[in-house]
Parts: structure tokens; sequence; C-alpha cells
């Protein structure tokens, strides 16, 4: 069973979903938020880092996704969610583990099966694929949602030999 970690980036609070695939059925490890509480963006994007590495301590991944930066209207918070991103894109690369990148759009077809849906809508397709007992917090949930779209998208051979190339 393949470890799948999805990975949603914050400036503030960065979610993250751990779930076991067997390229059939998704099976729910783990997932919570690192929550960012310093003020001087060097240590905001440290925490981001080391709390990646620690969820990857606890949860070793064979494979890991990320939700890609979508265009804000306020360009100092993409700016911001960038270096987030970037922060836990590295923490999760140290191991030479390759990251798969998808779009808020392709998460939600993959989970939802629209592109445009809501975040509750969200949260409730990810409590029913993972047969959770209560809907997850909103970045969880979103990054169970990450990891639930890498799997959906990974079934077929080419992007699994791409997987298994990055992770020579």
């Amino acid at each position: 069973m393949k470890i799948i970690l999805g990975i949603d980036p914050g400036s503030r609070i960065t979610g993250y979903g751990v779930i076991g695939f067997d390229g059939k059925k998704a099976n729910y490890l783990a997932s919570g938020c690192v929550k960012i509480t310093a003020d001087d963006i060097a240590q905001r994007l440290q925490q981001v880092y080391h709390g990646i590495r620690e969820v990857m301590t606890q949860f070793p991944p064979h494979e890991v996704a990320i939700e890609q930066v979508f265009m804000h209207q306020n360009p100092g918070s993409a700016l911001k969610l960038g270096q987030a991103r970037g922060a836990a894109i590295v923490a999760a690369s140290c191991d030479g583990i390759m990251v798969a990148e998808y779009s808020a759009k392709q998460i939600k077809q993959a989970v939802v099966g629209y592109g445009a849906a809501q975040k509750t809508q969200v949260q409730q397709m990810v409590k029913t694929l993972l047969n959770l007992s209560d809907v997850p917090q909103t970045d969880a949930a979103d990054a169970l949602a990450v990891a639930l779209c890498h799997a959906h998208n990974c079934r077929g051979t080419a992007c699994r030999a791409q997987l298994d190339e990055g992770i020579k």
C-alpha cells in the first residue's frame, strides 16, 4: 500500500492529509494542520518546513501532492502563499520524493466531480470517500482532497512510471 501525503499550503495554516492507497481504495491515516504562529517571514517558512517534516517522520510517504498557487486579487497574499508552498515542497522533496502538483479545479473535479465545487462540498466528499465519522476541518479536508486527487490521477502506468523514476 502506497502512503500519499497531500498538502494544502498556507501562510498561516498549512493543511496536511495522509492516506493509504492500494490502487483501488483509499484509507484515512491522518490529517491536521501546521499552525504558523511566527510573524517573521523566515520563521514562518521554517514552521511550515518543520511541520511537514514532522508529518513525514510520523507517516513516511511514498508520494506527495500539493495544491498549486491560484491567483489572488492581492499580489502580496499570492507571494506569501507561494513562499509557504515552496517551503512545503522543499520539506517534502528532501527525501528524494517527487512532488506532484494539482490545481484547485483538478482537485475539486477529482473529489467532487465538479471543478467549481464549494469548500463544504469538498469536505463532505472527503468524509464520504474516506468513510470518516465527522467532516474534517477545512484545511485538513483540502489536504486530504489533494491526496485523493493524486491517488485518482496516478492509477495509470505513465504516472506510476514517472513517480517511480522520481523516487530513484
